[in-house]
């Protein structure tokens, strides 16, 4: 499984996010985190990026809300916890 997170540069919520990124992939070898800056609107939308940050899990956003836009902005409420983080890999897993 791939995850792939989407900051704007110096983004306050990266870190917040990696630590519980760390905690809720404890344990799991079969997961790949890529971190990657995005500076503008461009490729804020071609890569699908839905504020800072954006956790991609196989390319799409599980947080991203119904009809939601790609934005180079600061994601809006809130980073997901890290029981979410774990419930949304989990269920990412293939059968």
């Amino acid at each position: 499984m791939e995850l792939t997170v989407l900051v704007v540069p110096e983004c306050p919520h990266a870190a917040p996010l990696g630590e519980r990124l760390a905690l809720a992939l404890q344990g799991r070898d079969d997961v790949t985190v890529t971190w990657r800056e995005v500076a503008d609107p461009e490729q804020a939308e071609r890569l699908g990026m839905h504020g800072s940050p954006t956790l991609l899990v196989d390319g799409a956003d599980p947080f991203a809300r119904p009809g939601q836009e790609p934005s180079l902005s600061c994601r809006v409420g809130g980073l997901p916890s890290v029981e979410r983080l774990r419930e949304v890999v989990a269920g990412a897993d293939p059968a």
